[in-house]
């Protein structure tokens, strides 16, 4: 059975449950949508820990180069990464026990989704978390 994303009213619930966002691959370049993306969710008042190795900071915010190395609490991992750097995340995040992952739109590895939900992660795959913040929570 292919992956299948949770409703819409899981979604927002969760949404409205979550603090603290680990963004892997958020660019310090204003003009990519996983800074613009990330910038929306910080002004709705969550906390954007950006994960890019190679940077000091982004948005405001101390970058770390993993999520292993992240020192704060982190309620979701949100991803900007191609589909074939996802395995990897998935497993890091499920070692780590990070309650949840949410792989943006237009980054699909069902293989991997399918895995971090069996290890008890709330999923979301091929959707914009900015997208669904604004259509679900406000």
């Amino acid at each position: 059975m292919p992956f299948q994303n949770p409703s819409d009213e899981e979604i927002r619930q969760f949404l409205l449950s979550i603090h603290h966002i680990a963004v892997v691959g958020l660019s310090p370049k204003a003009d990519r949508p996983s800074f613009g993306v990330s910038a929306i969710m910080q002004k709705a008042g969550f906390h954007i820990i950006p994960v890019r190795p190679y940077t000091n900071s982004v948005l405001g915010e101390t970058a770390y180069a993993s999520l292993s190395d992240v020192p704060s609490k982190v309620d979701l991992v949100n991803v900007f990464r191609a589909s074939d750097q996802i395995d990897a995340i998935v497993d890091e995040a499920i070692q780590l026990q990070i309650p949840a992952i949410w792989i943006q739109l237009g980054i699909i590895n069902e293989a991997a989704a399918e895995r971090a939900q069996a290890a008890g992660l709330f999923v979301v795959v091929n959707r914009c978390i900015k997208i669904d913040y604004l259509r679900l929570c406000l």
